[in-house]
């Protein structure tokens, strides 16, 4: 996961952010080993109850198509990538439990201990960090949900960012159904420390798969990478310029076309 520095234009008052974390990669060997053994434990229902009024209530959090997220299986939902909340988003309102990827510099105590038993992995940047892809080899291939940025990192810029190769990279060495993922407003849920609290809104696009490819190049990584960020792009942009009851109504409207319930939340 590589967060770029905060852009021209970025939001006053965000602190920069620190890029490498300087421990060695064997001090978080037993947060993979955590998350390989088995799924989150009570502390992923216990941060579900005690968010989902808060998301529910303060940013009026809306999700949209949330049946298209597969029922079973292995699935890695990819989302665009704003706040440290955008996790939650995604999460509490998916009735499967998901885990994801989140940057090393998070696992300090005591939330360490929250992070690894609720699902979460840690993921050094800047380097190649492959134990990160090994756990989330490991929960994909007992068929679970790996949540992972198509950016990499969060933008700070309020504009969605570029896609990285990491996405393509395990979707191709997985074969796991991707579903594509806008997150709309989470760019200003930072300013909550000044008692603003935008709505937010989750649309989930439609499942797509890439052809398994054991040893894709960079060049393979990235252009499925890229393909999947077309998708949420279109997502987010749609969003944007319609706001999200035009995309409410457009998903009821598929619902009574196509006989599946489409908007929740």
């Amino acid at each position: 996961m590589v967060t770029d520095a905060p852009r021209p234009g970025s939001e006053q008052g965000v602190k920069e952010q620190v890029y490498k974390d300087e421990r060695p990669a064997e001090h978080f060997a037993r947060f993979h080993d955590r998350v390989r053994r088995g799924r989150p434990d009570w502390a992923y229902e216990f941060v579900r109850l005690v968010l989902t009024p808060y998301l529910g209530l303060f940013f009026r959090t809306r999700v949209i198509d949330s049946d298209k997220v597969p029922t079973e299986g292995a699935v890695i939902v990819a989302p665009n990538h704003f706040s440290f909340l955008d996790h939650f988003f995604v999460a509490v309102y998916l009735r499967r439990k998901v885990q994801f990827l989140a940057k090393s510099q998070l696992f300090k105590p005591p939330m360490q201990f929250i992070y690894s038993h609720g699902g979460v992995f840690p993921i050094l940047r800047g380097r190649r960090d492959e134990e990160a892809f090994r756990t989330a080899h490991t929960v994909l291939g007992r068929g679970d949900i790996v949540v992972m940025y198509a950016e990499g990192g969060r933008s700070r810029s309020g504009d969605l960012g570029e896609p990285k190769p990491g996405l393509g990279r395990l979707a191709l060495e997985s074969g796991a159904t991707l579903v594509p993922t806008a997150i709309y407003g989470s760019e200003r849920a930072r300013n909550w420390r000044r008692l603003q609290f935008p709505k937010v809104t989750v649309q989930f696009g439609d499942p797509v798969r890439f052809d398994r490819v054991e040893s894709p190049s960079l060049e393979q990584s990235q252009e499925a990478s890229e393909l999947a960020f077309e998708e949420i792009s279109g997502l987010h942009g749609a969003l944007q310029r319609n706001g999200r009851r035009r995309a409410v109504r457009a998903a009821r409207a598929a619902h009574r076309g196509g006989g599946r319930q489409a908007a929740t939340g």
